[in-house]
């Protein structure tokens, strides 16, 4: 993702540069590029050179005063002053901009569906796209549109959060110099381990107060720890009992000084704190009475003589205290086991999140090798395309070619120059039906000529008649056609023709003669590819053909006609 260029947000306005090509669906046209940035174009301006700018390249360029227009030098097509670009020398081209609106379009950013034409593109989609890339205004991260979101609240080093103690905000990077400071951070007592303190209140004259409210359980901690020093000395051997010695006498004195302290604070307590103080005061009387009755003789411990004597708690007490003492030394064992075994875990799931990272950058890597490979694939894919099409036109064209070629063969084979001319007709049943149905009504003959350089002709027949002839006659007519000679001919056309339906017993053919109405249009000389037809509607009645006859033979019929080459 941070190897990609941040999407252009949208413009309306002529102020950024063109369309990146990648937008287009189909191919570019290289006059739809801005002659400037190469790109596809916003809001052309034409210069009068005639080229095309961007509205933006082009105030970009005139920016700084007159300039040559690059592209009529490298077309070298420079004219001094037309191809001097300049302000207000340039006018907006609708047409182009028309033409560039509404070409085909999708969205340039990876994963992004979207197709439409560029005025939607620019209109709507453009600078709204999910998939588009944008950087963090924070961290300077790019990321996509659609995770902008989550990583403004879970991701970003840079973001803003809201102390939970105190509410104020502060960035994340400083949250530890944050918790040093912050007032509602709570603390510990240092004396009875009460947690969740407010740093406030231990840091100005509150902790006066909480000190003589817990003056009781402060006094009651001091005792526990003086019983577990008691069995501790028991077990300790002779030669360190004048350093045991010396630390009872330091406990001893502290005890006297927290004595001190409790009768202080309940006199300015009064009468409400009264019962506390006095509860701690007996806690603090037995403990006094414990710690001279134990120090005494450990102070005689340098005598050459050792005696030693140790004034026994009450057995209930000491009972209670020895079970606690017990019960607590259980659950630190535990929580020392535990605490080893979350530490060997955090190491091993550490040694798994070390190899996964690794494994997710190789992939990283190949994935990124595969889209680069992709797109390069895809490139020549398009290319392979571009080529196939332009084959497909070249093979669509020498089809056309081949199709036209073997037409003028098949008419130049057919062909004849003498003026006779006999037209074989096969499938006629066939041929007969699609004229009755109405799908082909009409055949024309090759064209045949009077000379080679002489008049072009053809015949049309109705298998099913025409005009009057409809539905009870075959109909044949003469058609002039236009030649490649008509201009040394002389006109209108003026010979004799006759119409043959040929008897293939050779008995009794089916004849027609008439000479050309010079009047009529059909024989002035043709302006299109051919005249008007003229001839015989009632040429052979169909039922003289539908009988016994020798003119259909192997489904087929013979057609011949004559033109009197007299007076050419």
């Amino acid at each position: 993702m941070a190897a990609q260029e941040p999407s252009p947000p949208s413009s309306l306005e002529g102020n950024k540069p063109g369309f990146p090509k990648k937008i287009l669906a189909n191919n570019h046209e290289d006059k739809h590029l801005c002659n400037a940035c190469q790109k596809i174009l916003r809001r052309p301006l034409q210069a009068q050179c005639g080229h095309r700018f961007c509205s933006f390249c082009f105030n970009k360029i005139v920016s700084s005063g007159p300039q040559k227009c690059s592209a009529c030098i490298k077309e070298d097509l420079f004219e001094d002053p037309t191809s001097i670009l300049k302000q207000g020398g340039a006018f907006p081209d609708n047409a182009a901009r028309r033409e560039v609106e509404a070409l085909a379009a999708v969205c340039p950013n990876e994963g992004c569906t979207w197709t439409g034409t560029i005025k939607e593109f620019e209109m709507s989609h453009e600078g709204n796209c999910d998939f588009m890339i944008i950087l963090c205004p924070s961290c300077k991260e790019l990321m996509r549109a659609n995770e902008q979101e989550r990583h403004n609240e879970r991701e970003c080093p840079e973001r803003t959060l809201n102390c939970k103690y105190c509410k104020e905000p502060f960035l994340l990077k400083n949250i530890k110099a944050h918790d040093e400071i912050c007032p509602k951070y709570p603390m510990i007592c240092e004396g009875c381990a009460k947690k969740k303190i407010p740093r406030e209140k231990v840091e100005k004259e509150k902790i006066h107060d909480h000190e003589r409210l817990c003056s009781y359980e402060h006094l009651n901690l001091l005792l526990h720890f003086i019983m577990g020093i008691k069995v501790s000395l028991e077990s300790l051997q002779p030669q360190s009992l004048e350093v045991v010695s010396h630390r009872l006498h330091e406990l001893h004195q502290s005890l006297r000084d927290l004595e001190h302290k409790m009768s202080h604070l309940g006199a300015v307590a009064g009468p409400s704190a009264g019962p506390s103080a006095g509860a701690g005061a007996g806690a603090g009387v037995g403990a006094s009475a414990v710690a001279p009755a134990a120090a005494a003789p450990v102070q005689g411990a340098c005598a050459p003589t050792l005696t030693t004597s140790f004034t026994p708690l009450p057995s209930a007490v000491g009972a209670a205290l020895e079970l606690q003492l017990q019960s607590e030394k259980t659950k630190v064992a535990e929580l020392s086991r535990r605490c080893q075994e979350l530490e060997l875990k955090v190491g091993t799931f550490e040694n798994i999140v070390c190899v996964l990272n690794r494994e997710m950058e190789r992939s990283c890597a190949t994935m990124e090798a595969y889209n680069r490979q992709h797109r390069l694939d895809q490139d020549k894919i398009e290319i392979l395309n571009i080529k196939v099409r332009q084959l497909e036109r070249t093979v669509s064209l020498r089809d056309l070619s081949i199709v036209e070629m073997e037409g003028k063969m098949r008419e130049m084979s057919a062909a004849t120059y003498d003026g006779i001319f006999v037209w074989k007709i096969s499938d006629f049943t066939k041929k007969r039906q699609d004229a009755v149905a109405g799908r082909a009504p009409a055949m024309f003959s090759p064209a045949f000529y009077t000379s080679k350089y002489g008049y072009k002709m053809c015949l049309r027949i109705y298998l099913n008649g025409d005009g009057t002839g409809r539905g009870t006659h075959l109909s044949l007519f003469f058609v002039v056609m236009r030649g490649h000679s008509d201009a040394l001919l002389k006109w209108p056309f003026n010979q004799k023709v006759t119409l043959m339906l040929l008897d293939q017993n050779n008995r009794e053919h089916i004849i027609d003669a008439f000479r050309p109405d010079i009047s009529s249009s059909s024989f002035q000389r043709p302006v299109s590819d051919m005249n008007i037809a003229s001839g015989c509607p009632l040429f052979c009645p169909l039922p003289k053909l539908d009988s016994k006859n020798s003119y259909i033979r192997d489904d087929t019929i013979f057609i011949k006609a004559i033109v009197d080459l007299t007076g050419l």
